[in-house]
């Protein structure tokens, strides 16, 4: 039953990052801008987030609560594209940017420290960016 759930979550989790990769696509601007020839980087991340006892009852006290998580991620640098509540074993996912890793390692250690959210985060790397990546030395060893 976990092997099937596993692969289900997985198949999930590839559905959303190719909707990434689509919207990267679609509008490159929102993920590479250009100013004045320097180029900022902006990356995308996939945030799987469980409620811990005290973000539970805060979400059933004030659903809006959850809102005011993302404001406060924003005004960390960070930028929360979509948010969906998940059914199982995390309670949201978030689909985030941010313009490094480090910003986005502060946030999930603030967040974490809150006691109200244990977030799990994951950089997410659009497959066009990867093909290129490879493409341009294939004999570079791993």
């Amino acid at each position: 039953m976990v092997y099937c759930g596993f692969y289900a979550i997985k198949k999930w989790i590839d559905n959303i990052l190719s909707a990434i990769d689509k919207v990267h696509r679609m509008n490159p601007l929102l993920y590479r801008l250009k100013y004045l020839s320097k180029e900022v980087v902006v990356a995308y991340y996939l945030q799987l987030v469980v409620l811990t006892d005290k973000g539970r009852r805060n979400f059933e006290e004030n659903p809006e609560w959850i809102k005011e998580l993302n404001r406060n991620m924003e005004l960390m640098g960070v930028k929360v594209l979509t948010q969906y509540a998940l059914l199982g074993q995390f309670d949201f996912v978030n689909i985030i940017e941010a313009p490094s890793d480090e910003t986005v390692a502060k946030v999930a250690i603030r967040l974490s420290a809150t006691g109200t959210v244990q977030p799990m985060t994951l950089a997410a790397i659009p497959l066009d960016d990867l093909i290129e990546t490879l493409k341009k030395d294939p004999h570079t060893p791993w």
